[in-house]
């Protein structure tokens, strides 16, 4: 069965604390490995939840804060050292070019993994090599330049073996049908709709650093799964706007507007001891299926709808 999950890698803001490290989400999705925001000690993070660096496919950088990049200097030498055998694609806000150059080469190393750079000047549709995906970005709300993402599979159909027994299909001339659309069988044409049903493709999006913005929305409408900053609780939602933070409520009502399926709260204030209060003010606003991340915590994709 295909895998999709997400794997938490660390969950602080700013400041790390002796439970949670800063921020690295990795969604491992089929044969693809997508590392997001990996802040400091994400090399050793994904030692202890069993990621390897030869897993990465992609990595996205939402912003050049250094709780969201700068274990990318760690996570580009391991690359490099471990021979990663394929290139590795790397988006980031294009203002941000001379940090990611210098996170690339921050001290001498041998460099022997490819990079493919992708900076990002404008919301849309990403660039790179053919998946079975479209990868969207949009514009946040931060005191620094920060995009979100989208990961959008499309829709496909789904065989249904009784009715392909209707029709007496079977064998080389099903993958015909599928390839093709239609196949001429037993002196009559056979649709692959007759044949099939609609089979929804899975979406995620990842919403880092930001105030309530159009980008946020943009990026959660009837997504699969949602994992959002949470940074503060409502009684500090003067500080989460000055800064260009979330609160839990903001982020519940986010995800009860855009119809989410599971949310999942991340990047913490270190001033809060416990998050009950950011679990039932998300809770208020949204019913669906709530996540409050922990470091190494492993979450599958909900179920196809």
């Amino acid at each position: 069965m295909s895998q999709r999950e997400l794997v938490i890698l660390g969950t602080a803001s700013q400041v790390p604390t002796k439970q949670r490290n800063h921020n690295g989400y990795l969604l491992r999705w089929d044969g693809e490995g997508l590392l997001f925001d990996p802040g400091e000690g994400t090399q050793r993070q994904m030692i202890y939840a069993g990621v390897s660096a030869t897993d990465l496919t992609r990595i996205g950088i939402t912003h050049f804060h250094g709780d969201h990049s700068l274990g990318l200097a760690g996570v580009v030498q391991r690359i490099s050292l471990d021979k990663v055998p394929h290139p590795v694609d790397v988006y980031y806000p294009a203002s941000g070019e001379q940090y990611f150059q210098r996170l690339c080469s921050s001290t001498a190393y041998h460099q022997t993994g490819e990079l493919r750079p992708y900076p990002i000047t404008e919301a849309g549709e990403l660039p790179g090599p053919a998946a079975p995906f479209a990868l969207h970005t949009a514009p946040l709300s931060h005191p620094v330049e920060a995009f979100g993402y989208r990961l959008t599979e499309p829709d496909g159909r789904r065989i249904v073996p009784e009715r392909l027994r209707e029709f007496g299909l079977s064998g080389p001339v099903v993958g015909k049908l599928q390839r093709d659309g239609e196949v001429e069988f037993d002196g009559r044409t056979v649709r692959l709709d007759e044949v099939s049903e609609l089979r929804r493709g899975q979406s995620f999006a990842f919403v880092m650093d930001t105030r309530l913005c159009a980008g946020v929305h943009e990026l959660a409408a009837g997504v699969d799964m949602l994992v959002i900053e949470a940074t503060f609780i409502d009684a500090d939602t003067h500080l989460a706007t000055e800064f260009g933070h979330l609160t839990a409520g903001q982020a519940g009502a986010v995800a009860a507007r855009a119809k989410v399926r599971t949310l999942v709260l991340t990047h913490f204030s270190q001033r809060y001891r416990t998050l009950d209060v950011h679990l039932a003010e998300a809770r208020a606003q949204f019913d669906g299926e709530i996540v409050v991340a922990e470091d190494l915590m492993r979450i599958p994709l909900p179920p196809r709808r």
